[in-house]
Order: structure tokens, then C-alpha cells, then sequence
């Protein structure tokens, strides 16, 4: 008997998950923060587990200011490049082999980001979500929140523009 293929919705899923999982190892500051993210369907939820490396006041204590930026920018641009993939991913035209292999392809590139810090991040985990305003061919406007044990009381949150990597398809 040959081996039974495996269930579409259980294909997909792997598939999603395996674009994730390169995307993020890919990049090693994200591992350095210990960054991870939660998927649900095409939605995703950054999270920052807390570490003491990440407190930048120990009299508060808080997190650093700019490990907070990291983690926003982070999110922001793990959600771009989601969004670019999502297609391909859900097409099956990429190869998770050649993913897991380290060829991923070219994230954005930042332009600006604006923090607006709100309060403290205190010494616990924090979330955040990225929500893209508008991504074109070459430019796109990301604004990001984030959170930590009430997802209505923020305590950053930021605005930023990247430069879009060149698709396949372009000219």
C-alpha cells in the first residue's frame, strides 16, 4: 500500500507554518529578542516573552525603549513580508524545502518608523499586531500596536513606511 497523502487542510497549515518559521529564523536579531508569533489563519500576533536582557530602567523596571522599537518594527515587517507571501503560500507555489533552506525572499526595507511611547512596557510579556494601511508595488504604510495583559490599554505603539523588495513578476 502506498503511503496516504496527507489531508489538504493538514497540507496548507504545514505550508503556512513552514513560511512562518522561515521568515522569522531567517532573521537573527529576531532570535536574539526571542520574538515568536501566533498564527490564526492570516493574522498574526507578535509576542516578546519576557527576559530580564530586556529591561533598560531596573529601577522601574521597564523594558528598554529601544527593544520595545525592535519588537514593533519587528512585527511590522514580519507582517509586510506575511502579506506578500500569503499568494504564493496559499497557491503552493512556494517550496517549503527551499525555505527551511534559508532562500527567503528579500524583506522590506525600512524608511522610517515613528514610536510613540505610552507607558512603561512592564517586566512581562508583551504582544503586538501590525495592520498594513497600504502596500503597493514599491512603498507600503504599516502601523503597529502593542500590549501587554489588556489589548485596550497599549503601552507602544508606531508608524512606518518601507520600501517593498522587487516581486518576480516586476518588470
Amino acid at each position: 500500500m502506498s503511503a496516504s497523502r496527507p489531508d489538504p487542510v493538514q497540507a496548507v497549515k504545514q505550508r503556512r507554518d513552514a513560511a512562518l518559521t522561515a521568515l522569522v529564523e531567517g532573521v537573527p536579531y529576531i532570535q536574539y529578542l526571542g520574538v515568536r508569533f501566533d498564527r490564526r489563519g492570516d493574522e498574526l500576533t507578535a509576542l516578546l516573552p519576557f527576559d530580564e536582557k530586556l529591561i533598560g530602567n531596573p529601577m522601574l523596571p521597564a523594558i528598554h525603549g529601544g527593544v520595545t522599537a525592535a519588537f514593533l518594527e519587528v512585527a511590522a515587517v514580519i507582517e509586510l513580508s506575511w502579506q506578500m507571501l500569503w499568494p504564493d503560500i496559499e497557491a503552493g507555489a512556494l517550496d517549503p524545502d527551499r525555505l527551511a533552506a534559508g532562500e527567503l525572499p528579500r524583506l522590506p526595507k525600512t524608511i522610517d518608523f515613528t514610536v510613540d511611547y505610552l507607558r512603561p512596557g512592564l517586566p512581562r510579556d508583551a504582544y503586538a499586531r501590525a495592520r498594513v494601511n497600504r502596500s503597493g508595488r514599491r512603498y507600503a504604510s504599516v502601523h503597529v500596536e502593542a500590549w501587554q495583559d489588556n489589548r485596550s490599554r497599549l503601552f507602544a505603539q508606531a508608524t512606518g513606511h518601507f520600501l517593498m523588495p522587487p516581486r518576480d513578476d516586476d518588470g
